[in-house]
């Protein structure tokens, strides 16, 4: 657990015990890029204690032989540390289908095979329309079959909130509260929220509305926290030459975006789940430079008011 600021001065208890705190970081394995040994280590040497590694494509993770073989391998890889692991399953995957079923059940048997303990899922990726109410009941019904089999491999899933890549039409999974919704009413202890603070971000924005008001109601269902900065609507700024100009969903370090950590900042440190930074390899300094910045926008936001 984090602790909250000491009375002695701000932020004293987060500098006091910066190792400890450091250990719910995490850092993500880029998408097509293998755990390779030296790349994980280089996670755990620079204080991280989590790491998020993708899985291989639905073609691998329908054939069972192919699906444990792959996770044995990424799982040795990571044995050589002493990180935590969750895996990230593939974007484009939507349960409620027979098809998609099979993949998902592999994805949950890799990941246990991992040993890793969270698998983040895309969910409610549909948009807001009547004909999209039969593909809701059936990825909920999915969800909830494939919860119960997550309690029994020790396996939290964690369906994550979305955003617009580029400017375009608003998805169900855009917003943290339609995801605590499903998971408030699957009511499994193998179901969560990964609130993806970048995407909310983008979301705020579009909609024009305040960040905090569509972060902190689904504080309470968080198992997993995605990290990451953007410009978010991009209304106003000027993209540097080396960024996509229309792009809102970039992947930046955090700080170097206008995502507001020091609003933010309270809130994480008062949070119990783990924060993974997920940067997009063309922005992505060092790993030690990444936990050095980050943990210093988490020590400099002010403490939460005490009636919080």
């Amino acid at each position: 657990m984090l602790h909250m600021d000491a009375p002695d001065g701000p932020n004293t208890s987060w500098r006091m015990d910066t190792d400890r705190q450091r250990r719910r970081l995490g850092l993500n394995v880029p998408q097509d890029w293998w755990p390779a040994a030296p790349l994980v280590k280089s996670f755990e040497a620079a204080g991280f204690g989590w790491a998020q590694v993708p899985s291989p494509p639905a073609e691998v993770l329908t054939v069972p032989r192919d699906c444990a073989a792959h996770a044995r391998a990424a799982g040795a890889a990571l044995d050589v540390t002493g990180l935590d692991v969750v895996v990230h399953g593939p974007s484009a995957l939507l349960a409620g289908s027979a098809a998609a079923d099979r993949v998902f059940e592999g994805l949950l048997a890799y990941t246990a095979e991992a040993g890793a303990r969270q698998v983040v899922y895309h969910a409610r990726n549909l948009p807001d329309a009547p004909a999209s109410d039969d593909r809701l009941l059936a990825e909920t019904r999915s969800l909830a079959r494939h919860a119960r089999l997550a309690e029994r491999l020790g396996v939290t899933i964690a369906v994550e909130n979305l955003a617009p890549v580029f400017p375009g039409p608003e998805r169900l999974g855009h917003l943290p509260a339609a995801l605590r919704t499903l998971v408030r009413r699957i009511s499994s202890p193998a179901l969560g929220l990964c609130l993806d603070l970048g995407h909310a971000h983008v979301v705020s924005e579009l909609r024009r509305c305040d960040l905090e008001e569509l972060v902190c109601p689904a504080l309470d269902a968080t198992v997993l926290f995605h990290a990451h900065d953007n410009f978010g609507a991009r209304r106003e700024a000027r993209p540097a030459p080396e960024l996509d100009p229309l792009r809102l969903d970039l992947h930046l370090p955090p700080g170097r975006g206008t995502l507001p950590w020091a609003r933010l900042a309270p809130r994480l440190r008062a949070h119990h789940a783990p924060v993974v930074l997920e940067v997009h390899p063309p922005h992505r300094p060092s790993p030690a430079a990444l936990a050095k910045g980050f943990s210093a926008l988490l020590a400099a936001g002010p403490a939460l008011p005490a009636a919080a």
